[in-house]
């Protein structure tokens, strides 16, 4: 199983700077979320073991928002180094198609987002959002 850290950087190595791409701590925890949040629905097993949160600007993994929070709401650079051989061909499908949903919008977008969702919705605030919370509502948004 990966870390929320491999899933992040994952993310971060798709970022193309030249074109104007940029990933910000709210939305690097956004995306990690809808990757976690889909490869329950997909899957039914967790992607990551770190638990997410529902904080005040969303679903959040405390561990991955502090790596990140020197950063505050600046881009996040890409990583140097990344091994690209420690996701399956299935996992590397799964994340990039939640960035290529996902990463065309903005931090405030996905905040939107994800604050009308369930799973951020019907969790109290510092409380963990669970996997069956995340699993049953991202399988209603899976096309047939």
């Amino acid at each position: 199983m990966l870390n929320c850290y491999d899933v992040a950087r994952y993310f971060l190595a798709q970022i193309d700077e030249e074109a104007g791409d940029l990933i910000s701590n709210m939305k690097l925890q956004k995306l990690v979320y809808y990757a976690q949040g889909l490869n329950l629905a997909l899957h039914d097993r967790p992607l990551f073991a770190e638990p997410l949160e529902s904080w005040t600007h969303g679903p959040v993994v405390p561990a991955l928002f502090h790596t990140y929070q020197r950063y505050k709401a600046d881009a996040i650079p890409p990583p140097r180094n990344v091994d690209f051989s420690i996701y399956e061909p299935q996992t590397r499908e799964l994340l990039d198609e939640v960035y290529a949903v996902f990463g065309q919008f903005s931090a405030w977008k996905l905040y939107n987002m994800t604050h009308e969702e369930p799973p951020y919705k019907e969790t109290p605030i510092g409380e963990k959002i669970s996997y069956e919370t995340l699993r049953d509502y991202f399988k209603t948004q899976l096309v047939a």
